[in-house]
C-alpha cells in the first residue's frame, strides 16, 4: 500500500476504515477496488468521447442527406 499513502482510509457502507489496519487480504481487495474504479472512470471517459463522435457523425450525415420536399 506504500504507493497509496495519500489514500489511507476507505469508506464502505458509511463506515471509514484505516487501510493500514486491515488484513493483508482486505488491503488487496481495497487495491482491486481502486484499480477497478479507475478503469471504470477511463471507460466512462471513452464512452463520452465515442458518444460525442457519434453525434458529430450523425449531424454530418444529416447534412449530406437529400432534403425532403413538402
Amino acid at each position: 500500500m506504500a504507493k497509496n499513502q495519500e489514500r489511507q482510509t476507505i469508506t464502505i457502507d458509511g463506515t471509514e476504515y484505516n487501510v493500514a489496519a486491515l488484513s493483508e487480504n482486505a488491503q488487496s481487495q481495497v487495491v482491486n477496488l481502486r484499480v477497478t474504479d479507475a478503469e471504470i472512470e477511463k471507460l466512462k471517459q471513452q464512452l463520452a468521447i465515442y458518444q460525442t463522435a457519434r453525434t458529430a457523425y450523425a449531424r454530418a450525415l444529416s447534412e449530406e442527406l437529400p432534403k425532403a420536399k413538402h
